[in-house]
């Protein structure tokens, strides 16, 4: 089977073992990533157009919930497409300049949510902590601001590990064994002491998995403490939900990222880590628009509204067919 896949490919590309194994449940496997995966494309682009097209929305909170579904898209897009077509192909190989890519858009993505989710925190602490000064603190303008520094955070940081990784010399077979490409699994690869760099990464960790959740924590104790002082049972109801959803994101997100970057080489199994890539690349992005839709009111009002313009509309046109018709 190695003889197979080390015939498929050139020097200089990759072989990805993947994740599913090629037998009758590695397919019932694959079916369920891709209805996953069409679920995830779905409900974030249907969130993304809400937003866009309802001006009720157009506030601080859901501009960054609009990024954060964007990134959401394209991170999944640019794993999931690749893996099931290497599954269904037989074909195990990824070129030595798709895998950089992969690496550069992962690490992009990635990066750019961490600091967006931070952002969202913010939003919340000051929606709820400083109501009055809200319009002040969290303008459209800051808004704006703040997902254009996430986005250029996450590029930088991406384009300095993404070039260090793919300058390193690679021996053996280059076999990763995951499902797509990113820095643990290349630097496992390589051929050369690489200690310096993985305390490069833990301190590129720290500011984008460790720093981030702790200012998420911090914002939501003051939210916490703001919320239980409130007299009205229906804000406090309507604060815990809103929060609440946010915060099922950020430990499902954190958690995994954390475990995965914040380890040392030695440490990394090729089991842990492809779960653990399975939940903040796959399962995550999926929740995230059901989270923020299902438990949101100003998006469901948003969604019956685009719904009964459509429906109006298709009635009007059916009418219309039918009176053309007759006449």
């Amino acid at each position: 089977m190695m003889m197979e896949e080390k015939n498929q490919t050139s020097g200089r590309d990759f072989i990805l073992l993947g994740l599913l194994d090629p037998n009758q449940y590695g397919l019932l496997f694959l079916t369920l990533i891709i209805i996953i995966f069409m679920m995830t494309i779905m409900g974030n682009t249907v969130l993304i157009l809400l937003i866009h097209l309802d001006i009720r929305l157009h506030t601080p909170m859901y501009v960054l919930l609009k990024h954060l579904s964007f990134t959401d898209v394209l991170n999944t897009s640019n794993i999931v497409p690749k893996m099931a077509s290497n599954y269904i192909s037989g074909r195990k190989s990824i070129t030595f300049a798709g895998c950089g890519f992969q690496v550069f858009l992962h690490s992009s993505f990635v990066g750019t949510e961490c600091l967006i989710l931070t952002a969202m925190s913010y939003d919340r602490y000051v929606a709820i902590c400083h109501p009055l000064r809200y319009p002040i603190l969290m303008s459209h303008r800051i808004s704006v601001i703040l997902a254009a520094g996430s986005w250029l955070g996450g590029i930088i940081n991406s384009t300095i590990h993404t070039t260090y990784v793919l300058l390193l010399p690679f021996c053996g077979t280059k076999v990763i064994d995951h499902f797509f490409c990113e820095v643990p699994a290349l630097v496992k690869l390589s051929c050369v002491d690489t200690s310096q760099y993985e305390g490069g990464v833990s301190v590129s960790a720290v500011f984008f998995l460790l720093i981030p959740p702790l200012i998420i924590l911090a914002s939501y104790g003051q939210i916490l403490r703001a919320v239980l002082h409130m007299k009205s049972r229906e804000a406090q109801k309507k604060a815990f939900s809103t929060c609440s959803s946010h915060l099922v994101v950020v430990v499902m997100y954190y958690g995994s990222a954390l475990f995965i970057y914040m380890r040392p080489k030695s440490s990394h199994t090729p089991g842990q880590d492809k779960v653990l890539a399975i939940s903040y690349t796959i399962i995550a992005p999926m929740l995230n628009p059901i989270i923020y839709s299902l438990r949101n009111k100003d998006v469901l009002s948003a969604l019956k509204k685009i719904l009964g313009k459509a429906l109006s509309h298709s009635n009007k046109q059916f009418l219309k067919i039918r009176l053309n018709a007759h006449g």
